[in-house]
């Protein structure tokens, strides 16, 4: 059962939230540490990230590049814009599949809840039509995937 939640705000917003059983310490460090990024920000078993540059710092580029197994992949570049750490995380990022997607703003969020962690991303589509497209194909399976993984691991 996923513990994922999704739901969408005005025409432009997309809103993700799931608790960790981790301090938000563990789960901040988790998206900004290239070396952990690469063992569970996977998606669906079966892909593999062969590129994982993060350059956590306002500014710092993004470039994430999956692979399926078969030859077949997808990348995301972006930059940081905003990082307090431990709390929040801000930054923009577009999928190239092959053409690059118009930018996502993404503000992510970690709150102390009990014994762990809310993590709240809030992402900032251009468009309607971009946030429709986003959600049609079906990502919070990809995500959920990912941040099971995650839970694995810390």
């Amino acid at each position: 059962m996923s513990k994922l939640t999704l739901k969408t705000e005005g025409d432009t917003h997309v809103v993700v939230t799931r608790r960790f059983a981790a301090p938000p310490e563990a789960i901040y460090r988790a998206h900004i540490d290239p070396k952990l990024i690469q063992k569970w920000m996977l998606g669906p078993d079966g892909w593999t990230m062969p590129v994982c540059i993060n350059d956590a710092k306002p500014g710092g580029k993004i470039r994430y590049e999956w692979k399926d197994g078969t030859g077949r992949g997808f990348y995301l570049t972006g930059e940081f814009v905003e990082l307090v750490p431990f709390s929040k995380i801000v930054h923009v990022e577009r999928m190239h599949l092959p053409a690059p997607t118009p930018d996502n703003q993404i503000e992510t969020t970690f709150e102390k809840d009990g014994t762990g962690t809310l993590m709240t991303m809030r992402m900032t589509l251009p468009d309607g039509e971009t946030r429709a497209a986003m959600l049609a194909t079906g990502m919070e399976h990809g995500m959920e995937a990912s941040y099971a993984r995650l839970e694995t691991l810390i």
